[in-house]
């Protein structure tokens, strides 16, 4: 809290003050010595000293805290506002604009006993002056320890792979546990993010090796799949091919001339291969099976 903040930047009472010492000086100039101009000078250096004490200025996100005899008397702002010197006093300014706060939790353990670094941010707002400014000594050490803490409490209920693979549930959770926890202090936690999580060399080179290792069981898996696949194939065409020995022949030929194709080879076959495919039979039935032609 900035409790040095009243006549700070005041401009207005300080051009005001300078107004009333530059009449002082005129008076006593032009009154030469009269008790009448003397006391009129006086008043006028009094009152230039008394403009800064009670005449103050909040900006626009700014509010004063005025205690009267120590007790609460107003909360002032924004604008030019008064109060009464020596019996009032701006005990606080206090700025409701959104802040932040930087925390982290150093060597915190997992519910699961990983030890690791978290360094996160909270935005907060006051939404109350008045108990922001009485409830609580320091608002902004208070929050950085409530969240600190907070944070530890919540490594320390999570596993590290709920934290790594869900990190926008725990801003949630750590949001809304700091929040709980500050709410007496007229403050609002507006989020939370967690920037950063680090753990250990060695169990990160660990980490690594373990999803390595599962990368490559699911890829055995997935070939697995497919050779069982291909099989299930290869046997449906077996049952095609037992079937029907002229579709056998034709995929035979088919593939010899693809070979012959792709690669501009000759290929020598066995006459007793050639027999075996039986060419003339495969000739007569693809004509049996083409759709005869009328005449014109």
């Amino acid at each position: 809290m900035n409790t040095s903040r009243a006549g700070a930047g005041n401009r207005l009472a300080i051009f005001l003050s300078a107004i009333c010492i530059l009449l002082a000086v005129a008076s006593l100039a032009l009154g030469r010595g009269q008790p009448l101009n003397i006391a009129l000078a006086a008043l006028l250096v009094i009152v230039a000293f008394l403009i800064p004490q009670s005449l103050m200025m909040a900006n626009q996100w700014e509010r004063a805290v005025v205690l009267r005899m120590g007790r609460l008397q107003a909360i002032k702002g924004p604008g030019v506002f008064w109060i009464m010197p020596i019996l009032d006093r701006v005990a606080t300014w206090l700025d409701q604009r959104i802040q932040t706060t930087e925390f982290n939790a150093e060597q915190a353990l997992s519910k699961d006993t990983v030890p690791m670094n978290i360094d996160a941010v909270v935005f907060w707002q006051i939404h109350d002056p008045e108990r922001a400014a009485l409830e609580i000594a320091d608002y902004r050490s208070g929050i950085s320890r409530v969240a600190q803490t907070s944070l530890r409490e919540m490594v320390g209920s999570s596993l590290l792979t709920d934290l790594l693979a869900n990190r926008k549930h725990g801003d949630e959770v750590l949001r809304d546990e700091i929040a709980r926890k500050i709410a007496d202090w007229g403050i609002s936690v507006l989020s939370v993010e967690i920037r950063d999580i680090s753990v250990p060399p060695a169990l990160q080179d660990a980490m690594s090796r373990q999803a390595q290792a599962e990368r490559e069981r699911q890829a055995r898996v997935l070939l697995g799949q497919a050779e069982q696949e291909v099989a299930i194939k290869f046997v449906e065409a077996a049952e095609i091919y037992a079937r029907s020995p002229a579709a056998l022949q034709l995929r035979a030929m088919n593939i010899i001339y693809e070979t012959t194709k792709e690669r501009g080879a000759t290929i020598l076959m066995p006459s007793a291969m050639v027999d075996a495919m039986n060419p003339g039979s495969v000739l007569g039935l693809a004509t049996l099976a083409q759709p005869p032609v009328r005449p014109a």
